[in-house]
C-alpha cells in the first residue's frame, strides 16, 4: 500500500495518507482539525485548494469538473502523489451560491 505526504501550507502540519483512505479520515486519525460537515462530497466545508500534487475524488459531487482540477474535498479525496493543500480555500462556485442565498434571504 502506497502512502503519500500531505502538507497543509501555512500551518506546518503534514500527515501520511494511504492511497486507500481519504485525506479527512487521516486528519481525524492524526488529530488535525480539518473542517467538515456532510462527509459525502456535497457541502464543500472540507474544501482545500490543491497547491501541488494530484488526488482522485470521483464522488466529489459538490465540485464542477473544472474545480476538481484545483480543489480537493478532503472527505472524498485520496492522494495520488505527495500533496500541498491550502485548507479553508473554497472554489468559486461556493461564493456564487452564498451570494445568491443572501440575496434571496433578504427578499
Amino acid at each position: 500500500m502506497t502512502e503519500y505526504t500531505v502538507e497543509f501550507v501555512g500551518t506546518g502540519e503534514s500527515i501520511q495518507v494511504s492511497e486507500k483512505e481519504t485525506i479527512l479520515s487521516a486528519c481525524i486519525e492524526a488529530g488535525i482539525a480539518q473542517e467538515y460537515s456532510c462527509r459525502v462530497g456535497m457541502c464543500l466545508a472540507c474544501s482545500a485548494e490543491i497547491i501541488e500534487g494530484d488526488v482522485t475524488q470521483p464522488a466529489a459531487r459538490g465540485l464542477t469538473e473544472r474545480e476538481k482540477e484545483n480543489y480537493a474535498l478532503t472527505c472524498m479525496a485520496r492522494p495520488k502523489s505527495d500533496l500541498k493543500l491550502d485548507r479553508g480555500e473554497y472554489p468559486p462556485s461556493i461564493e456564487g451560491d452564498s451570494a445568491g442565498n443572501a440575496a434571496s434571504a433578504d427578499d
